[in-house]
């Protein structure tokens, strides 16, 4: 079967506290709001990973816990991956070839400049930059996670809180 993966930025974050170290920033009120409404999108869609990846940044797990929860997908489930923290487009390159092949649709919780630059990367998309609690869906042509590399998925839709149209 082929491979999906599931690409989300994590959502809007509170700046407030200038003490704390960007690691531990808190999402704020608007990342709160959206990222269970992005869940219900994801639901609504059937679109139900076998498999959620996150940054451990609070931010991204903050995130990821969010949207599963509206899958009905345990937050213990989550694997936290220290990789993703600030990756560049080859570091999660690397995460996803190392992928379990039995695990066909997988999302992966990160951070911008990264996640819009994978995305572009993998399926030759124009995003300039991912929104906050953005989402890619990007299918792939292989039952090998260690097959995915430059150019070699389809991206499939978009989706990001403030899109009234909804991709199908």
């Amino acid at each position: 079967m082929a491979k999906q993966l599931l690409l989300i930025r994590h959502a809007k974050s509170d700046w407030g506290d200038l003490s704390l170290k960007d690691f531990d920033r808190p999402l704020n009120a608007r990342g709160y709001t959206n990222a269970p409404q992005m869940g219900e999108r994801l639901f609504n869609k059937n679109i139900i990973p076998h498999a959620i990846v996150s940054s451990p940044a609070l931010r991204a797990i903050t995130t990821a816990r969010l949207i599963a929860d509206k899958l009905d997908i345990a937050p213990e489930k989550i694997i936290q991956n220290p990789l993703v923290y600030h990756a560049s487009e080859i570091d999660l390159l690397a995460v996803v070839n190392h992928f379990d092949n039995a695990l066909n649709l997988i999302a992966l919780f990160g951070h911008n400049p990264g996640i819009s630059e994978f995305a572009n990367y993998l399926c030759n998309a124009d995003i300039y930059s991912l929104p906050t609690c953005g989402m890619v869906l990007i299918a792939f042509d292989t039952n090998n996670w260690a097959e995915v590399s430059g150019n070699t998925g389809q991206l499939k839709w978009i989706d990001y809180p403030k899109n009234t149209a909804q991709n199908p």
